[in-house]
């Protein structure tokens, strides 16, 4: 058989054993992932909010997060808005290492979140074990792409634009049965950045320009590339809970 073990502190999975023992411990990993809690799952919505956001800040953090053991960088905190920029300099002032974003953030944009998300990434159907999963909760938004100048998480595929998608941490309200009242959530929504191959959740392509919601065990596919990247919070890095 083959031997699973999860480290508490990065949560990785490493599957050791023998070749096939590896292979079908980590098919069963990955059915465990997406069947999830069937019952938790139905009590949960996707938000499509079918909108953009509205408004716009101003650029991002300049540090790219390449798919390696390296430890994300936080990002440099956005500038406040400025509406007096327009045209050229609009653009300029939206540039990282000399590239124009085509990606601004939104109105309701909120802080990097206390929940630690992680995607883990999958290809052809295998947990890749000799990566570390993503480190995705330290900035308030992700951008996916094959221009590494700009990219946080580098999409390599030839299918995938050089600025494809944006993982977008937006301020969205639920009641803390704790607390008895409302409270602010950091929520993790992803976009399509009218890319001509598209981005999937689960299978089913987004509309460019939308913000849909992602829930924990989401599986994201970008352009015609193999790789599945699932989204998981620290606490649920054991596979198979919640």
């Amino acid at each position: 058989g083959a031997r699973v073990d999860v480290d508490a502190a990065n949560g990785a999975c490493v599957v050791s054993g023998s070749a096939d023992a590896v292979t079908a411990a980590s098919a069963a990993i990955r059915a465990l992932i997406e069947q999830g809690d069937a019952g938790h799952k139905d009590a949960r919505k996707r938000e499509d909010d079918g909108d953009d956001g509205g408004g716009t800040y101003g650029p991002r953090g300049d540090d790219a997060l390449a798919p390696s053991t390296a430890d994300l960088v936080p990002a440099v905190p956005p500038e406040a808005p400025n509406f007096g920029l327009s045209g050229a300099l609009a653009k300029e002032t939206n540039t990282v290492n000399g590239v124009v974003l085509v990606y601004t953030e939104p109105v309701d944009k909120a802080p990097p979140p206390t929940t630690k998300y992680r995607l883990y990434v999958f290809k052809d159907g295998k947990l890749l074990n000799d990566a570390e999963p993503l480190r995705v909760h330290r900035q308030s938004f992700y951008l996916f792409g094959r221009d590494r100048l700009v990219a946080d998480v580098p999409t390599d595929h030839p299918s995938c634009s050089k600025q494809h998608a944006v993982l977008q941490y937006r301020l969205r309200e639920r009641f803390d049965e704790e607390k008895g009242l409302e409270v602010l959530d950091s929520t993790p929504y992803l976009m399509d950045l009218e890319t001509t191959n598209g981005t999937f959740i689960n299978g089913e392509k987004l509309e460019p320009r939308r913000y849909y919601q992602l829930l924990q065990k989401d599986c994201v596919k970008f352009g015609a590339s193999t790789r599945e990247y699932v989204l998981l919070a620290e606490d649920a890095a054991g596979a198979g809970r919640r």
